[in-house]
């Protein structure tokens, strides 16, 4: 005798899950860290949203599209990652 699967979890909230902790990670890197470490602190961040993403769609328990899942969160955590680098950068052009 089969039991009914249940209803399963919502799969964008791992993605926008991700994509906050990353928009998050982004600008406490670029308040906090000093300029000439920046960009090797966006790439850990980068690295932890991607393996966030992966724990999150594995926690997920779902097959059916999880490359697209995966895929969709870390484009996102760059994209976020890069735009917040990039204001960053132009405010540091900025003369005080």
């Amino acid at each position: 005798m089969s039991e009914p699967a249940l209803a399963p979890r919502n799969a964008l909230g791992g993605v926008i899950i991700v994509w906050a902790a990353a928009l998050i990670a982004a600008v406490a890197i670029g308040i906090f860290v000093p300029d000439e470490w920046r960009v090797t602190w966006l790439l850990l961040g980068f690295g932890g949203a991607v393996l966030l993403s992966f724990v999150l769609q594995l926690w997920y328990g779902q097959t059916k599209g999880f490359i697209f899942r995966i895929a969709v969160s870390t484009t996102g955590a760059l994209l976020l990652l890069g735009v917040v680098s990039a204001a960053f950068a132009l405010a540091a052009l900025v003369p005080a």
